[in-house]
């Protein structure tokens, strides 16, 4: 079994069916569609099925053009799970959220191996791509395999290779990206390492999924870690009266054991502000409690509550309360550039000034009505940005320096600022750094 997935592998005559058309999955599958591989997409959201059946995507730095081109090649939206019958290989790229108690939510997971599980068949390799802690795949995916009959490494091959998706990151191709795989078995590895190699320039094989899933997490937590010291940098330089981005792009200027990163609002997506967690939930298991981890996402979540803390004052020293003012926030998402809005700060931040008694509007031309979540919700939609409806609000709020943005316009226009990514650097009477 293991020889004929390879060979069907390497002749890219292996059907491909990717669980989970979201940031991570639609442009995993596009890559294997691109590729030559004959590739189904499932979801259970029928409406994105629907835009993608019809050519038009759903992800604002995805083009319709790239879904038609795979389309035309062969890339078939689905929301049949039984077409998991049809596969060589199954990947999983389903959400990891956390509970409202920051445990690790494997909820998706689950339920969507429990669809597919009816419909798998010996022969076939199974990849996990979402982020979770260590052991999940080889501690919670393959009993539930083994308790269906499968062997895992003979007739059946699970594999662990974490996502390293950065939408709208234009600098990093896809293809370029090196790819951590490992398998439970050396046979396991063997053949993600096949799959993956097709469609990325290197793999990078560890020894075990535990391994993998550590990795992916170091990474997120790497980042998290540091976000977090800077933006504490940020608050102590503030009562000082020092600018932070001009101590950091002095910083930046030693050429060795200095990594610039940059304060903000807040942290969002669905890894930064959410994976660390995963780890230190599972380091209690084993007695251990990561301080250090949680310290940084205290300070990261903190930092909403610092920006309405300095509007509150800048309006105060306008003689103005918070209450009854408006307040319109630039940028939904989460980063620059993109439509993304899960985790987002500015929706914290949105919800805290609505709070005091705030009417909050936003504009960003990325998000043109405020999405359906979870946990939060606005009837808003994305404001008109012109130079009267500028002056007509209270505060502005840089909350995501999107390019699109006229800065100067908004400079021009505005009555205050109150600016969380430092976009004016130079002194101005009405703009507040946060």
């Amino acid at each position: 079994m293991r020889e004929r997935l390879k060979a069907r592998i390497a002749a890219k005559t292996a059907r491909i069916v990717i669980v989970g058309m979201g940031y991570v999955g639609l442009p995993l599958a596009l890559r294997f569609a691109e590729n030559g591989f004959p590739v189904v997409g499932l979801d259970v959201d029928p409406e994105k099925i629907a835009r993608l059946g019809g050519g038009r995507s759903y992800i604002g730095h995805i083009p319709d053009a790239r879904i038609q081109a795979a389309r035309a090649a062969g890339f078939e939206p689905s929301t049949d799970h039984a077409l998991a019958r049809e596969a060589d290989a199954v990947i999983l790229c389903v959400p990891t959220p956390l509970t409202r108690h920051r445990e690790p939510d494997l909820s998706y997971i689950d339920g969507t191996l429990e669809s597919l599980l009816p419909h798998l068949r010996p022969g076939q390799l199974l990849s996990l791509e979402s982020t979770t802690y260590p052991g999940t795949t080889e501690e919670h995916l393959r009993p539930k395999l083994e308790g269906r009959g499968f062997r895992v490494g003979e007739d059946f091959f699970l594999v662990y290779s974490p996502e390293r998706e950065d939408p709208g990151n234009t600098e990093f191709e896809a293809r370029a990206i090196p790819k951590v795989c490992s398998g439970c078995t050396p046979a396991c590895l063997e053949l993600g390492a096949a799959l993956y190699g097709e469609v990325v320039d290197r793999v990078v094989p560890v020894s075990s999924p535990r391994a993998a899933e550590m990795t992916k997490l170091l990474e997120n937590i790497h980042r998290a870690v540091n976000i977090g010291l800077v933006n504490e940098m940020k608050v102590v330089a503030d009562r000082m009266g020092i600018d932070i981005h001009e101590v950091i792009q002095a910083a930046a200027t030693k050429p060795f054991g200095f990594t610039p990163y940059y304060p903000g609002p807040g942290l969002g997506g669905h890894c930064i502000p959410i994976d660390p967690f995963y780890l230190t939930w599972k380091a209690r298991e084993y007695g251990i409690h990561t301080r250090f981890i949680e310290l940084a996402g205290e300070v990261n979540s903190s930092m909403p509550g610092f920006v309405v803390s300095k509007v509150t004052a800048a309006l105060n020293e306008r003689e103005q309360a918070v209450r009854g003012s408006r307040v319109l926030v630039l940028g939904l998402a989460y980063k620059k550039n993109v439509d993304d809005v899960r985790e987002s700060p500015s929706v914290v931040i949105m919800e805290k000034l609505r709070d005091l008694g705030a009417e909050v509007a936003y504009h960003d031309p990325h998000v043109p009505v405020f999405p359906r979540m979870r946990d939060h919700h606005f009837d808003l939609a994305s404001v008109a940005l012109t130079p009267a409806s500028l002056a007509s609000y209270d505060c502005v709020i840089v909350a995501t320096a999107h390019d699109c943005f006229d800065y100067a316009m908004i400079l021009e226009h505005a009555r205050l600022i109150v600016d969380t990514r430092g976009v004016y650097r130079d002194r101005a009477a009405h703009v507040v750094r946060a």
